[in-house]
């Protein structure tokens, strides 16, 4: 096990698998490190092993193979109510024969704490999240975004050092969504306690994290902070997963200082930094993002031809979206200004990147 400036990690699966008949494994070798305080989301599509693994880490599921560590001690035979790990889950999971404030007493008697202080951390949790005055309501009396606030509070009433959190705010609407993403993200800076999320919304991810790991296939593909993420991805994969992305193919002719030529099929022949591509002679996937590219500016070293198919306007940008090298979801993010407005639907324009801006990846 590694220390971190001396330290133990706080959550660590070490060499961690599981499969349920046996045959396939749904997380393959897992190791991770978590340290005390942080934010940390499990990132992926749907049976990519992101809830496999943390339902592992709250006794839920059974590791088939390797060991989870909290706190430096082995917890896989631990059972979940001893490992004092709050949970937040997408039904809510509230009690509904039982008051708001009864839903939240009841972790703290399952722990036999005094009756006098019971009434006092209930209403301290429900302050927190700005529920104080519902503490009477039952659940069904509550829309589904102070239900999810209850939920909340319950994880926290108990005070754990672990809060784990299965899509939690997935049946809410977009914009109470994007609400509770903050007071969460809040909650934990103010709090210092542990966050293991669990989401497939990529932008939810950003949003929240202090590093996010994304999954794929029961492996973790790139884990980092939100912004290498999204600045950086280690492959095609996560390239195409976190934010919107471009994609040309190409082989690969050069490569000299870090920087990967590339013959585009249907294309010129364009720089790009080669970050995991296989070499001279065999094909590449480039990414580069929308807003990285520029309409009709000189001096650019990647430059192209493309035809406007679609303009749509979003206030801050327009999204333009263009045939290029026989690709017509070629996307540019363009600033609303003045000299942009004029682009028109059939024209033909310039388009251009840096050669920073542009990953030479693997196919996929």
């Amino acid at each position: 096990m590694t220390d971190t400036a001396g330290e133990r990690p706080f959550v660590h699966f070490d060499g961690v698998q599981k499969s349920y008949d046996g045959e396939t494994l749904v997380v393959k070798n897992l190791n991770l490190e978590i340290a005390q305080g942080e934010f940390v989301t499990m990132l992926g599509p749907s049976g990519s092993g992101k809830t496999t693994c943390l339902m592992m880490l709250a006794g839920f599921e059974a590791a088939t193979h390797g060991e989870i560590y909290l706190k430096g001690q082995p917890v896989n035979n631990v059972s979940p109510h001893k490992r004092n790990i709050g949970m937040v889950f997408q039904n809510y999971a509230l009690f509904p024969h039982m008051t708001v404030a009864e839903n939240l007493a009841f972790p703290l008697q399952v722990r036999k704490i005094r009756r006098a202080d019971v009434k006092l951390k209930v209403q301290r949790a429900l302050e927190m999240v700005q529920m104080g005055d519902f503490g009477a309501r039952k659940p069904a009396q509550l829309s589904g975004g102070q239900q999810q606030r209850v939920a909340l509070a319950r994880a926290l009433v108990f005070e754990p050092e672990l809060v784990l959190m299965d899509e939690p705010l997935g049946a809410l609407d977009k914009q109470l969504r994007e609400h509770m993403q903050y007071e969460i993200k809040h909650l934990h800076e103010q709090l210092g306690v542990t966050v293991v999320y669990v989401t497939h919304d990529q932008s939810e991810a950003l949003t929240m994290s202090d590093r996010v790991a994304v999954f794929d296939d029961g492996i973790i593909q790139q884990l980092a902070p939100p912004s290498v993420l999204y600045e950086q991805p280690d492959n095609a994969f996560v390239a195409q997963f976190i934010g919107e992305n471009n994609r040309l193919t190409g082989d690969v002719i050069e490569i000299a200082d870090g920087v990967a030529r590339v013959q585009l099929e249907n294309g010129p022949v364009v720089n790009a930094l080669a970050v995991n591509c296989e070499g001279v002679g065999h094909k590449t996937q480039l990414s580069i993002r929308p807003e990285r590219i520029q309409i009709n500016s000189a001096g650019i070293p990647n430059q192209m031809d493309g035809q406007v198919l679609e303009l749509i306007y979003l206030g801050d940008h327009i999204r333009c979206r263009m045939q290029v090298c026989d690709h017509d979801d070629f996307i540019v993010k363009v600033p609303n200004s003045p000299e942009h407005t004029m682009l028109q639907v059939g024209q033909m324009y310039n388009v251009g990147w840096q050669t920073d801006d542009c990953r030479a990846l693997d196919v996929i």
